[in-house]
């Protein structure tokens, strides 16, 4: 009797668990993807300039360097750093779905 109640394979789940969670961890899946998608795109269409050099040469920095956040340039920077926060939070609630429902595989 004892053993049964250790035993992870006599786990009763609710039938609402057991019918949506296979969805779900397919669509946070899939925005994962996307997001990855969204974040390699924005990566790569941004200026490779760097106005980091301004320090060591000692130059003034221009209007436009600091007026920057309303450029391609900032809204690029801004998609990509919102996008990636969304997936980190996309891929622990994937975790989290596992912790909750392993599956019957597992």
């Amino acid at each position: 009797m004892f053993n049964m109640l250790l035993d992870d394979s006599t786990k009763l789940y609710e039938p609402w668990i057991t019918n949506s969670f296979p969805i779900i961890r397919i669509v946070l899946f899939c925005l994962v993807v996307a997001c990855a998608i969204i974040l390699i795109v924005t990566t790569l269409l941004q200026n490779q300039d760097s106005s980091d050099s301004n320090v060591i040469t000692g130059q003034q920095e221009s209007y436009y360097s600091k007026n920057k956040g309303g450029s391609r340039d900032g809204r690029l920077k801004l998609i990509t750093i919102i996008t990636a926060v969304v997936a980190v939070v996309l891929i622990i609630l994937y975790f989290v779905s596992i912790l909750i429902y392993p599956g019957s595989g597992v």
